[in-house]
């Protein structure tokens, strides 16, 4: 890569200090179910010039090009395993395209000259940079269920947060959050109400980022929050080296306690165990991210990825035909997903298996792995005040509702114009019709499926 120094500007430096580490470059858009991986090959710092390269097979950049703009996210590994990765979110950053050849493109931006920028309202919104956070608590039902997660930009109208990808399952664009807490790592807090404005998969470690808007603050809460928004202002800039440091001390919100250090420890603990995975679950975890993906798009986009459907199926055809019994072993580490991505993972996978051994060439097997993967995602979609969680010890009434999982998925497919087709379709029925589908190992499940298509039975 290309470095050019000389006045340099501000959000440059901190690209080029990530871009020293290992990192990822994720171009974005709210609008499509997954990003494009860029790299970057140019950066000029005096002019805050980047180019940026991808290589892109669809039909058309448009969805990731808003009024000449793109959005992406830089990811860097720390060097000392287990710390957290830095994640630099920009958006809206002038591009110009340059197709180089049918797949290749170089995307020349403009950065922005300041790391500040302003929300809706015109308000100052602060970036969480440099290992800058806060912690949020979400309540997303009244007295039901919380879902934590970390701060990535704060102002007076709102934040955006990002959580587990899981525990998004249960939340919606234009939900109302009966509380929002901040927790800055000094122990001080902040509450509030909210709304949710937009979704989004953040990054490539299974999480979503959630543009939130505080509602219903009086005078006092506002005058508060401008008090956390100048303070995260000042550090931000202390970091960043705008501010001079010998002129004050860094700001004490950002002082972890005793109780932040314990919990940050915890979670260093945990990205240890995470980065030890081999390419096979690397492979195998990342169609487990794309279903969770597909889910969000569709619980609140006006379209069906089918895309990425599709792509997670060729991906574990591929594995089957490549290295069966190393997938095998790879879906017993399913463990830490939900059980209904685990499910749909572990019975297309065995079904896969069984369907290419008898015969590797049938026309319908990919569209026989599509019903299964999909033919759980019903589920979550049936979450609400009535039913809070899928982790949670049933009630009769919660276990009746979901029952209703496939008609609840049909349902929605239905409303977005999606048609499975007659193959993918049959297997989604077939999977719910077997009466103890749920109780059968994945390999007996996989073996009444084809029973049930080969012989049109209901179980």
């Amino acid at each position: 890569m290309i470095i050019n120094t000389a006045n340099q500007n501000t959000t440059g430096q901190i690209i080029r200090s990530l871009l020293k580490k290992e990192h990822t470059i994720s171009i974005f858009s709210k609008e499509a179910a997954y990003a494009i991986e860029a790299k970057a090959i140019k950066i000029e710092l005096d002019s805050g010039k980047i180019t940026l390269a991808i290589h892109y097979t669809g039909s058309s950049l448009s969805p990731y090009l808003q009024n000449d703009t793109i959005c992406f996210d830089i990811e860097a590994s720390h060097p000392t395993p287990g710390i957290e990765e830095e994640i630099y979110n920009i958006e809206q950053v002038p591009a110009h395209v340059i197709k180089i050849d049918t797949c290749t493109y170089h995307l020349e931006c403009q950065l922005p000259g300041s790391i500040f920028s302003s929300d809706n309202r015109r308000a100052l919104r602060v970036p969480f940079i440099l290992g800058m956070h806060a912690r949020v608590h979400l309540e997303v039902f009244a007295h039901e269920l919380n879902v934590e997660g970390k701060v990535r930009n704060l102002s007076v109208g709102g934040c955006m947060v990002y959580v587990r990808l899981e525990d998004s399952m249960a939340l919606s664009i234009n939900q109302v959050l009966p509380e929002v807490t901040l927790e800055f790592p000094n122990g001080e807090i902040f509450n509030t109400q909210g709304r949710i404005c937009h979704m989004r998969p953040f990054g490539s470690h299974d999480y979503a980022a959630i543009g939130i808007e505080f509602i219903n603050m009086s005078a006092t809460m506002t005058e508060t929050l401008f008090h956390y928004v100048s303070e995260s202002e000042f550090e931000a800039a202390f970091r960043s080296g705008i501010q001079d440091s010998s002129s004050r001390a860094k700001s004490r919100l950002f002082i972890a306690d005793a109780k932040e250090k314990k919990m940050q420890h915890k979670e260093e603990h945990d990205q240890t165990k995470s980065s030890q995975r081999s390419p096979l679950l690397r492979g195998v975890l990342e169609v487990a991210h794309q279903l969770q993906v597909m889910l969000m798009f569709t619980k609140n986009k006006d379209l069906f990825p089918e895309e990425s459907l599709y792509e997670c199926v060729d991906s574990l055809l591929y594995m089957v035909t490549q290295d069966r019994r190393g997938l095998q072993y790879a879906l017993a580490f399913l463990h830490d997903e939900p059980e209904w991505v685990r499910h749909a993972i572990q019975v297309s996978s065995q079904l896969a298996m069984i369907l290419i051994s008898r015969d590797p060439y049938a026309s319908q097997t990919r569209e026989t792995v599509a019903g299964a993967l999909l033919h759980t995602m019903g589920k979550p979609l049936l979450i609400s005040e009535q039913l809070p969680s899928l982790k949670i010890r049933m009630s009769p009434s919660q276990a009746e509702l979901l029952k209703e999982h496939v008609v609840a998925l049909n349902n929605k497919l239905t409303a977005l114009g999606w048609v499975a087709s007659p193959a993918c379709h049959d297997i989604i029925l077939k999977c719910q019709r077997t009466a103890r589908w749920q109780r059968l190992s994945s390999w007996k499940a996989g073996c009444r499926v084809i029973r049930a298509c080969s012989t049109n039975q209901c179980y």
